[in-house]
């Protein structure tokens, strides 16, 4: 069965940045859509950033410009670089298959963005 860890999550004031990591424990980049998603307190969870089999990437409006989602296919992890981050952005962070999310889901990585 497929594992996700996500972590690289912390505190950051706003404006700052961090990078998240999605590591699974076998090669599955080079077979699924993959997308970071986020769940904020008393809210659903949402799709931030897709990354397909080939490389391309879409983005939320909402993050668009400020996050950059990639993969190192030999190393089975996945990065969200999040820059330029503002207190909306604070949520836990998950990894998973899009638009289906078929793989168990991990524990999440907590970003909390404040001064």
């Amino acid at each position: 069965q497929v594992q996700l860890v996500e972590s690289g999550g912390g505190l950051v004031q706003p404006g700052g940045s961090l990078r998240l990591s999605c590591a699974a424990s076998t090669n599955i980049f080079s077979r699924s859509i993959m997308g970071w998603y986020r769940q904020a307190p008393g809210k659903q969870r949402e799709l931030v950033a897709t990354l397909g089999r080939g490389g391309s990437t879409n983005y939320v409006d909402s993050v668009k410009g400020r996050f950059t989602i990639s993969r190192d296919n030999a190393k089975n992890t996945m990065y969200l670089q999040m820059n330029s981050l503002k207190p909306e952005d604070t949520s836990v962070y998950y990894c998973n298959a899009w638009p289906t999310a078929y793989y168990p889901w991990g524990q999440g990585t907590q970003v909390t963005v404040s001064s």
